[in-house]
């Protein structure tokens, strides 16, 4: 499986590249008036109006940074979103082997489990879960 890792704040999370249409820079979102709070508001990318959402939010981080670089757009079913994350760091190949489950926590429906590397951990994100929920 391959897999995109991201940065949210000082933590590495990772969503599988199956999932992921594109990844961009940060650019011009234009707000939503009344939008629940989890969506960051509307993106234009080449000519398709897609909803970015605040992954902070939805993962109950704290959103310390306000320097999101980049817009992972991702595909579900028949819908495109996007997620503002800090920072894309690399796509990896991973074997399936080294994806472990965690224990109980207040995200674990989000999560899928998490790829232990010889030097750090990732958490892999459920994306249809976390969104779809």
């Amino acid at each position: 499986m391959q897999v995109v890792i991201f940065r949210l704040n000082d933590e590495q999370f990772a969503v599988e590249t199956a999932k992921v249409q594109n990844i961009s820079d940060m650019m011009k979102i234009t707000k939503v008036p009344k939008a629940p709070k989890y969506i960051r508001g509307l993106i234009n990318l080449r000519g398709n109006i897609i909803s970015l959402l605040n992954l902070n939010l939805l993962l109950d981080i704290d959103n310390t940074s306000e320097n999101q670089e980049n817009i992972i757009i991702i595909s579900m079913d028949e819908e495109v979103v996007g997620i503002s994350v800090d920072q894309v760091d690399e796509v990896l190949d991973v074997n399936e082997s080294m994806i472990e489950a965690i224990g109980d926590s207040d995200r674990k429906a989000y999560i899928k489990g998490v790829i232990k590397f010889k030097d750090r951990i990732v958490t892999l994100v459920d994306i249809d879960k976390l969104i779809l929920s």
